[in-house]
């Protein structure tokens, strides 16, 4: 009997994970810090006509894209003359599960059932869980769902439970925790005793499939325009929708559109926190998540993270709680459509972004994700005045996370914050380098952490050299 101790699993955390994904990371690594970031993608055994094609078998893919008209003009009733793009949204929510996580579980699903495992495991509040649950169901394999959901008092989030029970409708054992550290050892644990394959977002498989949804908006912009769009907002967590994204519109050809990155400002919570847990109302897109995982990857579930925001990421912005819920009221009320938070996010980041655009540029939201009564303002909102939350109609940029949400007045108080790239970059450096001995690191690690970070060498040469003197 192997010792299933926390201390025992976490220390076979390589041996488990290299078993449940097929990969051996170690084979691409090199240098004192570096490694093959393209040689991971090489890793996918499928072309990309054949991942299109496993995903349009999938019931996943080619999904609508619409001009927001209503929400143009309302931009432009606020923005200079001349300006205000025309906004445009990409509707994952039209994919079998209702994100566009489906993209990321289709070809990661597929790939389990081609090697022969007998199930996939998923850690995740939810929406990934819900996308390999449902490939899972029509591939014929099991699934898990290890979702992290309750406070220490056995509270939990009404989107999170609602993603368990739509995870339980595609017939998946959900398997729900408490948070804190045993998220990891008992997805960990039960990769080793079930044998299952780890459909991790953060997989090459992840990745590759999120590309066809940025080939998808530059084809489909490009085809009805005739040109590719100037800018795509992308709601970003962990950074597989962003990086896959980017890596499809780079694939189509539209190198120049500019990629930014949107996450709702939760500054000052800690996620792993027991009493912070239940004071977030957006359980994923926020920066909880997306500021660690710029500028330290390779905190996930695999050895080496194929997401790599920095690599692709032109800017990053955040957007309060309360712009996202008034946001996702006048989606509804000037669009028909209802639509979920993340998506509402990048949303949210784009009206804001569009009143500096030329009016003849086109920006697009490259998702949106299901609605449904857990993930309706209207629960979030209650569920936040029950853990003491002060919700009111003001000025969003004086809402304290944790404290308040406030919900703007006019239409007009919707600003995006910027965040500064170049802090993101000099922290990437270093963490990454937290560990070595700078003067140790040779060229092949110089040019690894440019790569990363899109800098010159001189400039990483630059960072490193401060921080030595530290």
């Amino acid at each position: 009997m192997k010792d299933m101790s926390y201390k025992a699993v976490m220390g076979r955390k390589n041996e488990i994970m290299k078993a449940a994904v097929g990969i051996d990371y170690a084979e691409m690594e090199y240098g004192k810090i570096g490694f093959d970031y393209e040689a991971l993608m090489g890793k996918i055994p499928y072309s990309f006509e054949e991942i299109r094609q496993i995903l349009g078998e999938s019931k996943v893919g080619n999904t609508p894209l619409f001009e927001l008209k209503n929400l143009t003009k309302l931009v432009r009733s606020v923005s200079e003359k001349g300006k205000g793009a025309r906004v445009f949204v990409k509707d994952e929510s039209a994919n079998c599960s209702g994100s566009f996580k489906d993209r990321r579980a289709a070809l990661s699903v597929h790939h389990a059932k081609k090697l022969g495992y007998k199930g996939a495991i998923s850690a995740t509040s939810g929406n990934y869980g819900a996308a390999v649950a449902s490939q899972a169901s029509q591939k014929g394999i099991k699934s898990i769902v290890v979702q992290e959901v309750f406070d220490s008092k056995k509270v939990g989030q009404p989107e999170i439970l609602e993603k368990g029970r739509k995870c339980e409708a595609f017939n998946s054992e959900v398997v729900q925790l408490t948070a804190g550290p045993e998220l990891f050892y008992v997805f960990l644990k039960l990769l080793e005793e079930t044998g299952y394959f780890n459909s991790s977002l953060y997989s090459p498989y992840g990745i590759a499939g999120v590309e066809t949804l940025g080939y998808e908006i530059a084809l489909e912009i490009m085809e009805r325009e005739g040109r590719f769009p100037d800018a795509v907002v992308v709601t970003h967590a962990g950074g597989g929708n962003l990086t896959g994204t980017a890596r499809g519109l780079i694939r189509a050809g539209a190198k120049s559109t500019k990629v930014i990155g949107a996450s709702v400002n939760l500054k000052g919570l800690h996620m792993a926190s027991d009493e912070d847990f239940n004071k977030k109302s957006f359980t994923t897109g926020h920066t909880g998540f997306g500021i660690p995982f710029v500028t330290l990857p390779d905190r996930s579930d695999v050895p080496r993270n194929a997401a790599r925001a920095l690599r692709y990421m032109d800017r990053y912005v955040t957007v309060n709680q309360g712009e996202v819920f008034y946001v996702t009221q006048a989606l509804a009320v000037l669009e028909g459509l209802e639509r979920g938070p993340a998506g509402n996010t990048s949303l949210a980041a784009a009206l804001s972004i569009a009143r500096e655009m030329d009016e003849d540029q086109i920006i697009v939201v490259q998702e949106t994700e299901y609605t449904g009564a857990g993930k309706h303002p209207t629960a979030q909102l209650t569920f936040a005045k029950k853990n003491g939350i002060e919700i009111k109609r003001g000025n969003p940029i004086e809402e304290v996370p944790g404290k308040s949400i406030i919900i703007p007045e006019t239409f007009g108080q919707i600003n995006a914050k910027e965040i500064d790239m170049n802090k993101l970059k000099r922290s990437y450096v270093k963490n990454a380098v937290a560990n070595v001995e700078i003067s140790e690191l040779g060229r092949e690690d110089i040019e690894f952490l440019a790569k990363e970070c899109r800098l010159t060498e001189a400039e990483v040469e630059t960072i490193l050299s401060e921080l030595s003197k530290l």
